[in-house]
Formats: C-alpha cells, structure tokens, sequence
C-alpha cells in the first residue's frame, strides 16, 4: 500500500555526522512511521510488528553478539515531516540502519536522500513503483500497486466470474490511479469489460453522482482503490443508492474491520493483501499467536510486514558479518527466505518476487467484523 514504510539508514555526506553502526553492544535502527494522524492504524500496527521481531531478535542473543536498538520517531503521514525525522534520527541518534515510513508519499520524499547518503532503507508497506527506483540503498517487503492492481482484475475476473466492472478513483491519489490504470489492463486482458470509470477528489464526502451512473450500468463487480476511511464511506453510499455487486479492493482497505461505524455494507468486500491471518502455514500461525499473546488482537497486514522487514535486516546483517550499509546491502538484494508475508527473494529493482492473497470481510456470530483468506493469486 503506498502509504507506508521503514527506512535502513546510515549516512556518511559531509552535511550530517557521522554514522555511528553500533554503540556498546547495540545496533542502532530508526524507525519512521505515522503514529498519529489519518492513517496512524497502519504505523502503529507495523510499530507493533517491528517491537515484537526486535524482542524476540534480543532475547535470543541479538545480531552478532549486539542488541537491537530501535528509535522510532512520527512522521504523522506528511512528507515534510518524514524528512525532519529523518534528519533528526541520522544526525542527532546517529541512527546507522532505519525502518520506515510507512505511506509511498512519506517515504519517496527520504529515499532520494537515503540514496545519496548511502542509506540503507527497507520500505515494509510501500508500493508505489517509483520508491525503489532511486537507487540500489532502497528496498521494500511489500508487492507494488501494478501488481496488486493486475491481482485484483485476474481475481474479478476468474474467481468471481465477473464480466462487467466498475471503477470508482480518487483522481488526485497516486495509489488510487495506479491501482485503476492496472486492474483495468487486467480486467480486460482476462476478457472483462470496463462498463464505467468514474473519479472523486480527496476529501469529497458526496458521492451520488459517480454511484448513480455506475448503478445504471449494472456491474458484476465494482473496484474501489483507495484507504479504509474513505472506502467505508463509499461503500455506504454505494449499498445506499442500491448497487448490490460485490466490491474489490486493494491493501488501503486494511483497517476497515477495526474502524468504528463499519458495517454490513463492506461484508462480502474483497481486497488483496500481503498476508491472511488465518493461513494454516506454520510461520504465519507461530506469528499470530505471539502477537495475539502480546497485544491481544489478531496483526493486520502492517504487523507483518514490519516484522519480516526486522527479520529480513536480521538475516542480512548476519549473512553480511556487518553492520556497515553497502555489506548489509549487497546480502539483502541476495535474500532468499521464508517469511511471514511469504517466500522472498528480490528482484532487480528491490521489490520481492511474491504472491499476493485475496482477503474476504466477514460478520461473526458476535457482530464483529473479520477478514478470511479467499484464494492467492499470481501474476506471471
């Protein structure tokens, strides 16, 4: 999902001091991410992921013989704010290694500047193209939006069985965009017909308009490609003017089922995601359950992934025998593991090579609403 991510980081340009990788028995790692603010539910999530990787991590002896320090700093989801804290984490902590932030927005405005300082940076949820397309100190653990665009057209198409779509957009949203151009290739490319594509500006609360032409169309399907909060407030409108189809969307939607207000409107949605909580493989169980053991609730996809982003710079550091930024690189691009979002290896440009899962939302017998594995979906 573009809005998200956490940086690797250690600096040697003359204009910030010097990178300081370990001090005493511990590595030093910052961590960038929205705390607080609109979407504050995906940083602290991943936050949450990323403290139970780094206990675990220490309490198992560390990272060749040192601990784990993490320095996490908000972002609050704007970009200004993403580079002071990065700044501030390079040049007052001396931070050598960082984590985040978590939106593609927040974390496009540091990664220039990580690449030109040498900076180690892994992306855990940010899946705009161009993030790692500033150079080769830029890595991420999430798939990117044209591929889950083209999962989510594939998944409309052959599991649902639709023949005709909707598409309703936020044209001001890069993720929004990106995710539209892409799960239209696909719809049509497996023999779907793109019936509507209407658009909406950020912040619009009023969308009757857009859903009453789309109603009159008669869609199999509708795909709404954007953040939980504003999905939740379509998805509304759109059972409210009588639209009946099934509703797609995309790793944005991670949320809804926490979010006050929600309901029956968004049960039997559909949206793809980086990981199922209910999947039966052992590394994803083992993972659900410690983190139930220690928050109380179920991760969402943002835990994960800041878990496997600190198990990935783990397994890197170790492979490297270093903490040094270019010897932690060259063994990261080479990393080929199992993880909880899946089996990573990395691709030329730093983006791992992965399916994607279709996640279903569900109402329990208490009144609670839930996310069920649906089927995995892979693009060739």
């Amino acid at each position: 999902m573009r809005k998200s991510v956490f940086v690797i980081a250690c600096v040697a340009a003359a204009s910030l001091i010097s990178c300081n990788k370990s001090t005493g028995n511990t590595i030093k790692v910052g961590g960038i991410a929205p705390l607080s603010g609109e979407v504050a539910v995906y940083g602290v999530e991943c936050k949450n992921g990323i403290d139970l990787a780094v206990e675990e991590i220490n309490a198992a002896g560390g990272v060749l013989g040192q601990q784990f320090e993490f320095i996490f700093e908000d972002d609050q989801g704007k970009s200004d704010q993403s580079v002071n804290v990065y700044k501030k984490l390079v040049a007052k902590d001396g931070v050598g290694l960082i984590i985040g932030s978590l939106t593609s927005g927040c974390t496009q405005a540091v990664a220039q500047q990580a690449q030109s300082n040498e900076v180690l940076q892994i992306a855990p949820a940010a899946t705009a193209t161009s993030v790692t397309s500033v150079g080769n100190y830029v890595f991420r653990a999430c798939y990117t939006d044209p591929f889950q665009g083209r999962v989510a057209g594939k998944f409309a198409a052959v599991n649902l069985g639709a023949k005709k779509a909707a598409v309703l957009y936020d044209i001001g949203n890069d993720y929004s965009s990106g995710l539209k151009d892409n799960f239209v290739s696909e719809f049509q490319a497996q023999n779907g017909t793109v019936v509507s594509i209407e658009s909406y500006k950020t912040n619009d609360k009023d969308f009757n308009t857009q859903l009453t032409k789309i109603k009159s169309l008669n869609p199999d399907v509708v795909y709404l490609p954007d953040y939980y909060g504003t999905v939740a407030l379509i998805a509304s409108q759109l059972r409210s003017v009588g639209i009946t189809a099934p509703i797609v969307g995309a790793d944005g939607w991670d949320g809804l089922t926490g979010m006050d207000g929600v309901g029956d409107e968004v049960v039997g949605g559909y949206y793809s995601n980086h990981y199922a909580d209910d999947s039966d493989k052992e590394v994803v169980q083992e993972f659900v359950k410690k983190f139930n053991d220690k928050y109380g609730k179920k991760p969402n996809s943002f835990a994960a992934l800041g878990y496997d982003s600190v198990y990935m710079l783990k397994d890197a550091i170790v492979k490297a025998g270093s903490t040094e930024p270019a010897a932690v690189r060259d063994a990261l691009a080479s990393i080929d593991g199992d993880y909880v979002t899946g089996h990573i290896v990395f691709d030329e440009d730093r983006n791992p090579v992965k399916d994607a899962v279709m996640v279903e939302i569900k109402k329990g017998e208490d009144g609670k609403l839930f996310t069920a594995y649906k089927t995995t979906v892979s693009i060739n």
